[in-house]
């Protein structure tokens, strides 16, 4: 009983639980996702990748990232304790406070922008800083007003790939806005499959963020059909427009084609396993149409 009260109270895991705990507070899991199309979209802005310039752009997308996700943490606090898949996280619990969750978010936002726009350039800076604000001060109180939310969210959720496109060119044109419109349109079947999934739950919050009013109907279940199929030909945009090759428009294509399958099984079946197969299947979706972009210019 000492032996394990001593490891309970030892300092090495006191660390280690609050390590855990920023983890949780910037969603670390989450923001590999958007670090990966960042980096995407400035593999295939440069012809020469530099790995210290990845690196900043890296380093600061991951702090402007996580300082989102903070803020947004620290105002819907009190609503994540109704919630079964948040009640858990570090400031429903106790675990930190608000105005340490304060500090954190505020440093990483100022640390994270200073990078993007200090090590890379200002107009990197800006669409950071932009994406933040957008998406805690607007996106974040929306959510519980109109299912119109998810359209504003995709917004800053679409700049990552529009940051590393800029990080290497300073500007932007159409190849970043060809970016940007690919991730934009991969949101709405990405996040309507997770409010399927999660709609009882999201209720309790009063979050609407399903297509429909009616909630999981097939007015939703079709608009989330629509959604999928609409990616397929954006997808093949950067492969039009001479972004990348005909290999990366084959296994966009085909991908896309299986995307939309499994939206059309939600739409037959109704129910919330296929909900969540098209959930799983985004996560998959996005990183392999990136790679094959980024490999296919190579």
């Amino acid at each position: 009983m000492i032996s394990e009260k001593l490891h309970i109270t030892s300092p090495f895991s006191l660390i280690a639980a609050k390590i855990k705990d920023y983890a949780a507070f910037s969603k670390l899991r989450l923001a590999s996702l958007v670090l990966l199309s960042a980096l995407a979209g400035y593999w295939l802005a440069t012809p020469h990748f530099s790995w210290i310039m990845a690196g900043w752009l890296m380093l600061g997308g991951l702090l402007v990232t996580g300082a989102s996700n903070g803020f947004n943490q620290i105002i819907e606090r009190d609503l994540d304790k109704l919630m079964e898949r948040t009640k858990n996280r570090p400031i429903p619990t106790g675990r930190m406070s608000v105005a340490e969750a304060l500090i954190l978010a505020s440093t990483m936002a100022i640390i994270g922008t200073f990078i993007l726009w200090y090590f890379l350039n200002p107009l990197t800076g800006i669409l950071g800083a932009f994406a933040l604000v957008s998406y805690a001060a607007v996106y974040t109180p929306m959510k519980q007003i109109s299912p119109l939310a998810v359209y504003v969210g995709a917004i800053p959720g679409a700049i990552p790939p529009m940051i590393g496109y800029a990080a290497y060119t300073g500007e932007l044109g159409l190849e970043a806005g060809i970016l940007f419109a690919v991730q934009f349109a991969w949101q709405f079947p990405h996040f309507w499959a997770i409010a399927w999934k999660g709609d009882k739950d999201y209720q309790k919050a009063g979050f609407k963020l399903l297509p429909s009013k009616g909630g999981k109907n097939k007015s939703s279940a079709i608009q989330i059909l629509l959604s999928a199929l609409i990616l397929i030909p954006i997808s093949l945009l950067p492969i039009y427009f001479g972004i990348s090759g005909y290999i990366a428009g084959i296994v966009s294509g085909i991908t896309g084609l299986w995307f939309a399958y499994l939206a059309l099984k939600l739409y037959q079946g109704m129910e919330d396993k296929h909900a969540t197969k098209l959930m799983f299947a985004s996560f998959i979706y996005l990183p392999i149409v990136l790679l094959v972009f980024v490999l296919d210019k190579i």
